[in-house]
């Protein structure tokens, strides 16, 4: 989370420096907004992490029933985005953008609960402590882009709107659970972003740097077949939560 918010700092500082180094100059591509549709394609990198909400501990009886208390233990994990923008103008400071691509990631976390630790008997160590989730995303978000007026060649913008995930790595289907060492999550999924970023404009192409967040809609977890399974039983909810520095060219 440290790098992220480093991350994010540099980007303010670089875009903030820019606007103030802004004279009067030769403006680049002084019509490249009016086209009422335009191509693009993006690659980028991503920071991503889950956000888990657990059940009051009365309400399910784990197995075995030692300890009815559940944590994860995980780390921010980093990937990467590539895809293509379709962008309509709907008014001079309002575009409708689709950006169909592919994101990737993989996060490994520890399950923190005396009862699936390797001390009870019938478990097996880290078998049953340990899982990682791999997310190879097809990835559809529909966005909306609302930005200033242009400034030379300079143009800030922010962004929101929601996405279609159909995650290709998903084994929602898999008739093995937590109890075979299968951690399992969903194949369809629902996701909304929102972010800011700055339009540069050169002599051939416009450049846009931007940073986003993005946050789970549905519960992404698959259920293990037990209902009191000490993995699944105790969590409510589970979805991705993450954050975007995408590099837009177009």
């Amino acid at each position: 989370m440290r790098k992220t918010i480093y991350l994010i700092s540099f980007f303010f500082l670089f875009a903030t420096g820019s606007v103030y180094a802004q004279k009067e100059k030769i403006e680049y591509l002084p019509n490249f907004d009016k086209r009422t549709i335009h191509f693009g394609f993006y690659l980028g990198m991503n920071s991503f992490n889950y956000k888990i909400d657990y059940k009051d501990p009365g309400s399910y009886n784990p197995i075995p029933p030692l300890n009815k208390e559940l944590s994860l233990d995980m780390e921010n994990a980093y990937g990467f985005n590539i895809g293509f923008v379709v962008d309509l103008r709907l008014h001079k400071n309002i575009n409708l953008r689709l950006e169909p691509g592919l994101m990737s990631n993989s996060l490994t976390f520890n399950y923190l609960n005396p009862n699936i630790g390797p001390e009870n008997p019938g478990y097996n160590g880290t078998s049953n402590t340990e899982r990682t989730v791999t997310g190879t995303y097809l990835h559809i978000p529909l966005l909306f882009k609302f930005s200033t007026n242009r400034l030379n060649n300079i143009r800030p913008f922010v962004l929101g709107g929601a996405s279609y995930n159909y995650n290709f790595s998903s084994n929602e289907d898999n008739s093995l659970d937590n109890f075979d060492s299968q951690f399992r999550t969903t194949t369809h999924n629902f996701m909304y972003e929102v972010g800011l970023g700055m339009e540069f404009y050169f002599f051939y192409f416009k450049f846009s740097p931007s940073i986003r967040g993005i946050f789970a809609i549905n519960d992404q977890l698959v259920r293990d077949s037990h209902p009191d399974s000490p993995w699944t039983g105790p969590i409510d909810s589970f979805g991705v939560k993450g954050v975007f520095l995408n590099l837009t060219f177009e």
